[in-house]
């Protein structure tokens, strides 16, 4: 899977973002809007990370 599912997750993160920042504008309830903020936040952690070099570089 090499650089797939880093780059996967960081669009899964970019499209959470803008799911975000939609729901902001329609005035959604706050809970969804920080889930969904999590969400992208979590995505893009796991993708960074999958990224950096580990013991087995």
């Amino acid at each position: 899977m090499g650089a797939a599912l880093p780059t996967l997750l960081l669009i899964l993160a970019g499209v959470l973002v803008g799911g975000a920042w939609s729901l902001y504008r329609q005035g959604a309830s706050k809970g969804a809007i920080v889930i969904t903020a999590l969400l992208a936040v979590l995505a893009t952690v796991g993708g960074v990370l999958w990224l950096l070099p580990g013991e087995n570089a």
